[in-house]
């Protein structure tokens, strides 16, 4: 147990330190972006209004003291006031988070679903036809950017067979695309991965030794081939999953999908300081959450990582 808790411990310490450095350089990176308060004010307005606004936002302080009270604001919890909508900053986003959450499940389940039973058959028959296929497919999928794999999809299956919507967030049909496009990498790499893993097992002594005691093959790939590929699998998937909820920017800009990714670019544009790097923050914790989550699932199924 005290292994157990001296991994988890230095696996916690990393990222809290990662969390604090995405953090930072987001504060930084948005205060060299630019001043908000051109846009928030007319051309022609005062200096002394612009003075003001600035005081207000608190704009005219020192980039330090400015860093100071943003860490500050953090640890209670309070990201500020968003400049272009006028609440607070975690508000907007936690009414944006529920859309990137929605489509990033959607995405993970339809990926790990469809691609560790592409993996494992493609690795079962090897240098078939199907696993040539499968595996084209799979190189297909991690070679085409989203943002063209979502264009492709609008083009054949909205515009053309008039199947889905072509964007927005409703019913069920205007899920589809944005899942497919996002989930469309992840799947690929699942496929590939497991394929490798399951390949590797099935080169083992205990596998040549149960299938010479007769062991019918279905028990040897269900029961002892999947039980040792699994650790592999599992990482893989949950490593892709919090990249589907971290960088579904794409996607939701090329469908409109009102999510979080999609309210920073906007955000961005508008130099919305607050609402950026809150996104960018829930994004960061997210992802480093799930990493968390592998990792420590990872050294409970197999001892030898705790010594890492």
């Amino acid at each position: 147990m005290r292994a157990v808790l001296g991994f988890l411990g230095a696996k916690l310490l990393r990222a809290l330190v990662a969390v604090w450095l995405v953090t930072t350089v987001v504060f930084v990176v948005m205060r060299l972006s630019g001043d908000p308060v051109p846009l928030l004010l007319p051309p022609d307005a005062p200096t002394s209004e612009i003075m003001r606004v600035r005081r207000e936002l608190g704009l005219d302080r020192a980039l330090p003291i400015q860093y100071a009270v943003f860490a500050g604001n953090i640890l209670r919890g309070d990201f500020g006031r968003s400049i272009h909508f006028r609440e607070p900053a975690f508000a907007v986003v936690r009414g944006y988070l529920g859309a990137t959450v929605e489509l990033g499940l959607t995405s993970f389940f339809l990926a790990a679903l469809v691609a560790v039973p592409i993996g494992v058959f493609s690795a079962i028959r090897r240098n078939s036809l199907v696993d040539h296929a499968a595996m084209a497919v799979a190189l297909v999928g991690q070679a085409a950017p989203t943002f063209y794999l979502g264009i492709l999809f609008i083009l054949l299956l909205s515009l053309k067979a008039d199947l889905f919507p072509t964007g927005g967030r409703g019913d069920v049909t205007h899920l589809v695309l944005p899942a497919l496009t996002l989930g469309a990498f992840t799947m690929a790499s699942i496929a590939r991965l497991t394929r490798s893993a399951v390949l590797e097992v099935l080169h083992a002594d205990y596998i040549r030794t149960a299938r010479a005691k007769g062991v019918a093959e279905w028990v040897v790939i269900t029961k002892h081939t999947l039980k040792n590929a699994a650790l592999p699998i599992v990482t893989i998937t949950g490593l892709q999953f919090g990249t589907l909820l971290g960088g579904a920017v794409v996607t939701e800009t090329v469908f409109a999908w009102p999510g979080i990714g999609r309210l920073a670019i906007q955000s961005i544009y508008n130099r919305d300081y607050p609402v950026v790097q809150c996104a960018v923050f829930f994004s960061a914790v997210m992802f480093i959450v799930i990493n968390f989550a592998i990792d420590a699932i990872y050294g409970f199924l197999d001892p030898r990582a705790r010594l890492r």
